[in-house]
């Protein structure tokens, strides 16, 4: 068996919006295993709703990119 090293290519976006999901903050801090494992679900979640949905996949970057600024933004208002 090999590994591919452009195996999981075209997934940071998917990565970068779970941790942010899961609360970990954009400026610095920390995060918790079990907050990453719900923005993971999360964003599974919301990429099968989108294929349910028959949402084009040009759009699946512009509804995860929207879900990471609303994210940060309630991250950023929470800290407050």
């Amino acid at each position: 068996q090999q590994a591919n090293s452009s195996t999981a290519n075209g997934y940071e976006l998917d990565v970068i919006a779970a941790i942010v999901i899961g609360g970990a903050s954009m400026s610095g801090g920390v995060g918790t295993i079990q907050g990453t494992v719900f923005g993971v679900i999360l964003i599974g979640l919301i990429n099968n709703g989108l294929n349910l949905l028959s949402v084009p996949g040009t759009w699946h970057p512009i509804v995860k990119g929207l879900i990471i600024i609303a994210a940060v933004a309630f991250n950023n208002y929470a800290d407050k």
